[in-house]
């Protein structure tokens, strides 16, 4: 399971330097701006519904019953569920794109209502949402895929696909764009395009396996209606962090201009670890717990969940720290070229250090969640994602008014703060319902194995202290002496961690687990 999580892992990793650098890119070319709140509003709604269609609900819900159709349900049984299912999404995806893009002004509306002040850039939002709504039908498509793909251990593909959302905005934005009266037009362009080639890069792996479907719609399918009643409560259950995140944005559009786009820029940074170490564990851990909870192999559910949860925090915990103590010179040096400036960065980083504080609450989500989808159990999430919503918006209030009220240079950090502590919220009831319910009970291990991470982090902390100058330092650097300055800080700061670990005597081979 380790080799599995290593591939997610890394394929991810690849993912998201890719996405860095489109992000640089984007940051150099457009800067910061009102154009540019507009097109990640335009880029954020159709994402946001990804994250409810394609990698949330969907995938939580479909994986579990899929894994009880493979191993208790013959091959034709399955082709069905396959079939059926393809063409019952199809449908519903193609009806929601074609209603969504019809309806762009009333989800700009929604979703950014400070826009509305601003004729310009509320029209120019809602004219690239026009075009990347359609990108929710085409990568729910693809998570459906990756789904069949993932559960016989078909990791790699899946992982890798959202590279090539990254390259096409880094063409659009390099070489499409100048041929716009908009140029930020371009980008919207490269997000449609993505979704196609995306799923076109499933279809020979699904071809392989011999499940490539068949679209069939049936009334009252055994199969399909049993994901639809996981995946109705799993919307909210499984997106209460990207739920957040919107309301974080509708907020922002209220707040400075650039606001969004700092926002997004710390939501990125973020998405780095979540996405390489929550997300890579999550993948691998759902089919086989799915596929534990079919045979009632309990015990092995309670090891697979435990061993998941300490190889998480292992990682997350000095993820966590340096990304807090060096997101100033992290930001500087991705994204302070061309428009983006010295003070974008700033106050870039401000939030980022806010979302770092909820960075481990974030992944053990990922790992925590599973638990219940996989035995199909999507109502206890549910009740506690509206808890943590509740509280996401309540705390919003609380931070964000008094640092307006008081004319606060960076009101936006509120929105980051609120988030990162519903995060918590959200991950000590995800933890206190697992161990309510006896389907959690921690092993042994525990106790010495934080002892141990937190020495390992306080030699971390400090030797970072030490090598990091202030942000101001950092904008006097050229391009290369920040990188090579900041790899270096890293790679030490890593090492060190790392091997203290060593020293303390944990190692590789115990993290493994088959």
């Amino acid at each position: 399971m380790l080799k599995s999580t290593l591939t997610v892992g890394g394929m991810t990793l690849l993912s998201r330097v890719f996405g860095l650098i489109r992000d640089i890119t984007l940051a150099t070319v457009f800067g910061v701006s009102g154009g540019t709140d507009a097109f990640l509003v335009a880029f954020k709604i159709p994402n946001f519904m990804r994250r409810l269609f394609a990698e949330g609900a969907f995938s939580q819900a479909f994986v579990p019953v899929f894994s009880e159709y493979k191993e208790k349900h013959s091959r034709e049984a399955l082709r069905d569920l396959v079939d059926h299912v393809a063409g019952s999404l199809g449908t519903v995806l193609l009806l929601i794109a074609t209603l969504g893009s019809i309806a762009a002004p009333l989800l700009v509306y929604l979703f950014a209502p400070g826009f509305a002040g601003n004729p310009e850039r509320f029209d120019l939002t809602a004219d690239m949402l026009r075009i990347t709504f359609p990108y929710l039908f085409f990568i729910s498509l693809v998570a459906f895929s990756g789904g069949i793909l993932n559960s016989y251990n078909k990791f790699a593909v899946p992982a890798f696909t959202p590279i090539i959302l990254n390259l096409c905005l880094i063409s659009a934005a390099l070489w499409l764009a100048p041929m716009f009266e908009q140029p930020l037009m371009a980008l919207a362009w490269g997000v449609a395009v993505a979704g196609v080639l995306q799923l076109l890069l499933q279809f020979p792996w699904l071809l392989k396996l011999k499940l490539f479907p068949i679209p069939r719609i049936k009334r009252h399918h055994e199969g399909v209606s049993k994901i639809l009643r996981l995946m109705l409560p799993a919307i909210i259950g499984s997106s209460v962090m990207q739920i957040n995140l919107i309301l974080d944005t509708v907020i922002a559009s209220f707040l400075t201009v650039g606001s969004v786009t700092w926002l997004y820029y710390s939501d990125r940074m973020l998405e780095f670890p979540l996405g390489v170490l929550g997300i890579a564990i999550a993948t691998v851990i759902l089919p086989a717990l799915s596929q534990q909870h079919a045979n009632e192999s309990h015990e092995h559910f309670n090891q697979t969940l435990d061993w998941a949860l300490k190889l998480v925090m292992l990682v997350a915990l000095p993820a966590c720290i340096g990304l807090l103590l060096l997101a100033g010179p992290i930001l500087a040096t991705l994204f302070q070229h061309g428009d983006f400036t010295a003070n974008d960065s700033y106050m870039a980083s401000l939030s980022l250090m806010a979302y770092m504080l909820g960075l481990p609450a974030f992944i053990l989500i990922k790992v925590l969640a599973p638990g219940f989808y996989s035995r199909q159990d999507t109502k206890t999430p549910v009740r506690i994602a509206i808890i943590a919503m509740i509280s996401n918006m309540a705390l919003n209030i609380l931070f964000v008014v008094p640092m307006v009220l008081q004319q606060y240079e960076a009101p936006h950090v509120g929105l980051a703060l609120a988030t990162s502590s519903s995060g918590y919220i959200n991950a000590l009831l995800l933890y206190r319902g697992l161990r309510k319910a006896g389907v959690y009970q921690p092993l042994q291990g525990w106790r010495p194995l934080i002892i141990k991470m937190l020495i390992a982090s306080a030699g971390m902390t400090a030797l970072l202290l030490y090598l990091t100058p202030g942000l101001e330092i950092w904008t006097w650097l050229t391009v290369l002496e920040r990188a090579l300055y900041l790899a270096s800080i890293i790679g030490i700061a890593a090492v060190v961690y790392f091997a203290i670990l060593w020293l303390s005597g944990i190692r590789p081979d115990r993290l493994k687990r088959t």
